[in-house]
């Protein structure tokens, strides 16, 4: 069988199954904006925490990271759907999925950020104090926009794993894309087919978000 027999045999396959897939591809999205939106201002407060002087800021922070990155997200996943109900806080898949996997990818990020602060010469946050800045405008204008540009590669990375994350949701009954998968491999008995089409598909969507985060980083590089 020649390579356009197969792909034309393979298309045949899951042809009539493309609608579930990119309704579940859909969701994926969805789920993986939210994701990216909570871990990058969740992983900000708690970076500004960790390398705070205060131990007060400085001590939950460095639990948290520990915690977060010494543990399975699977098993975190859980924590929040299947433990949360005990103290009568019961949320949906989606709701729960994202929290979880938001709490996760926050730890990584959050030391992403707090590299890219240590990155900076110290100097520069001293001459915009002396300048009358205050510490909050001189993180803002000066400090953090110098750290967007560190941290972008790393960034990427975060985001990319946030995606392929998204598939541990279907231990919770979440209809995103690898359980839509299992679904249809179920009645239809092709587990090659649509497990190579689901695989094409993350690769697709995660080469879109880094091609654009590459984008940024060239933005960036031109203007510094």
């Amino acid at each position: 069988m020649t390579g356009l027999a197969v792909i034309t045999n393979w298309w045949g396959v899951i042809d009539g199954y493309l609608p579930l897939l990119a309704k579940a591809s859909w969701l994926v999205v969805q789920v993986t904006a939210v994701v990216i939106l909570l871990s990058w201002v969740l992983g900000l407060a708690i970076a500004l925490m960790r390398s705070s002087k205060s131990r007060f800021l400085q001590w939950p922070a460095r639990f948290y990271i520990w915690f977060i990155r010494g543990t399975p997200a699977l098993v975190q996943i859980f924590i929040v759907y299947f433990g949360l109900p005990q103290f009568g806080l019961r949320l949906s898949p989606f709701v729960a999925g994202t929290i979880a996997l938001g709490l996760n990818s926050a730890a990584y990020v959050a030391e992403t950020i707090r590299g890219g602060l240590l990155s900076i010469p110290r100097g520069q946050g001293e001459s915009a104090l002396a300048l009358g800045l205050t510490h909050s405008d001189a993180m803002r204008r000066i400090i953090l926009p110098q750290v967007v540009r560190v941290i972008i590669p790393p960034i990427s990375n975060e985001v990319a794993s946030s995606i392929k994350n998204t598939s541990l949701l279907s231990t919770i009954t979440l209809m995103e894309l690898t359980l839509q998968t299992e679904v249809i491999v179920a009645t239809t008995f092709k587990p090659f087919e649509f497990y190579i089409a689901a695989a094409i598909i993350y690769l697709l969507m995660t080469t879109v978000c880094l091609t654009a985060l590459r984008q940024v980083e060239n933005r960036y590089s031109l203007r510094y």
